[in-house]
């Protein structure tokens, strides 16, 4: 029984937010985020910014640029809430919590871009999933840093081995060394 409520509990509060986060970068995948729109969106922006339209040449990049930051900020806030979730409610970083992360994320990605195969205002691109794949490692590079960075700090870990003293002479093998 007390296995159940932990299961329970792991699900609730570490693979729920990932879940719908999921849920929202895949509802995000529909025509009202599709290029056209966002154009619309944040051309209004710039207006207010700037006070004036700009020429499409460099409206055009601002947008793209935007638009894949977007994607790599998406995609690396789930691979930061996948770590989080595969990791549960142990402490540290594992190459294996982070690769299910990622591995995870990337199936979300593919999901996303192949839902906007069906969406005629949208169209799949393998280079967002490449994208989406890396904010999730991303993600995943600055849980390792963070973690290590609090855990030498917090836990008393040294990451680095301590540097032994020069003048103290290491103890001779004498099995290897006759004399």
């Amino acid at each position: 029984m007390r296995s159940d409520d932990y299961t329970r509990r792991v699900i609730l509060v570490y693979w729920l937010p990932a879940a719908l986060w999921a849920a929202l970068v895949l509802a995000a995948s529909s025509d009202l985020f599709s290029s056209k729109h966002s154009g619309d969106f944040i051309g209004e922006i710039i207006i207010r910014i700037v006070g004036h339209r700009l020429p499409p040449r460099q409206f055009n990049i601002i947008h793209f640029l935007i638009r894949k930051s977007a994607h790599l900020a998406e995609y690396f806030i789930l691979g930061a809430l996948l770590f989080r979730a595969a990791r549960g409610g142990r402490e540290g970083w594992r190459g294996r919590w982070a690769g299910v992360a990622v591995a995870l994320a990337g199936t979300v990605a593919a999901i996303d871009e192949g839902h906007q195969l069906f969406v005629p205002s949208r169209m799949g691109s393998a280079w967002d999933v490449m994208i989406d794949v890396s904010g999730a490692a991303i993600a995943q590079a600055a849980a390792r840093f963070r973690i290590g960075v609090a855990g030498s700090r917090c836990l008393g870990v040294s990451r680095v081995p301590p540097r032994r003293d020069r003048e103290t002479p290491r103890p001779r093998n004498r099995d290897r060394n006759p004399q």
